[in-house]
């Protein structure tokens, strides 16, 4: 019997069906390439960050971790990009769980005008997924409400929501909290972060996770 993806239609040109098999075979390979990247940069991540816990005297995995959001201005014109309307930044947004040292747990990248309480879902079930030993958050006001309530019932993870009172005593770095600000000007000095030059979420989270790898590399 002929195979009908090889076969030639009555015009004599080839069936397209045969060149849609190999892109398929194409995308797959890929998204398979990627993930097996991701799971190693996460599994490098993580052993490397328990490593120099250790070396501080703390326990291996972090039970506390600090969330937050960073806007980054877009460098690539191809890339997918929304305006925080906030900051006034057109680009991505960095969402991102660290531990009481600044050092990466989990990362989501996703448009910048996707607000902090909606992609918190998204960056729960991230945590959830990598069987991360978290059970308790910081978080600013930007995740208060009806969302800490949610992520305790579905996710089991229980949020400290850390007001500032600027207003009325001036600014002070709010203890705890401003160790994930830390972590982004650690991102800022990396030339491939202080902009957003990846044309994918996926390839724009890898880059984040290289570069606490060098961080974490740095510091043993």
């Amino acid at each position: 019997m002929m195979n009908w993806c090889n076969s030639y239609r009555t015009d004599g040109k080839r069936n397209d069906c045969y060149y849609h098999i190999l892109a398929m075979a194409a995308y797959s390979n890929e998204r398979v390439a990627a993930i097996v990247v991701s799971v190693l940069y996460r599994m490098l991540t993580e052993k490397l960050r328990g490593h120099v816990r250790v070396k501080r005297g703390q326990s291996m995995e972090p039970s506390v971790g600090i969330m937050d959001s960073q806007s980054v201005r877009w460098g690539n014109n191809a890339s997918l990009n929304g305006i925080d309307g906030n900051k006034k930044v057109k680009g991505i947004k960095r969402h991102v769980i660290v531990d009481k040292n600044g050092f990466l747990i989990a990362v989501m990248v996703t448009i910048a005008n996707v607000h902090d309480s909606e992609a918190a879902y998204l960056l729960m079930r991230v945590l959830k997924e990598m069987c991360s030993s978290v059970k308790n958050i910081l978080a600013d006001g930007g995740y208060r409400g009806e969302l800490v309530d949610n992520i305790r019932k579905k996710f089991g993870y229980v949020i400290q929501v850390v007001i500032s009172a600027y207003k009325e005593q001036g600014f002070r770095p709010i203890q705890k909290r401003w160790i994930v600000e830390r972590t982004f000007s650690w991102m800022d000095y990396n030339r491939r972060l202080c902009r957003n030059y990846e044309l994918t979420f996926d390839s724009a989270e890898e880059m984040v996770k290289l570069a606490t790898i060098r961080l974490l590399l740095r510091n043993i």
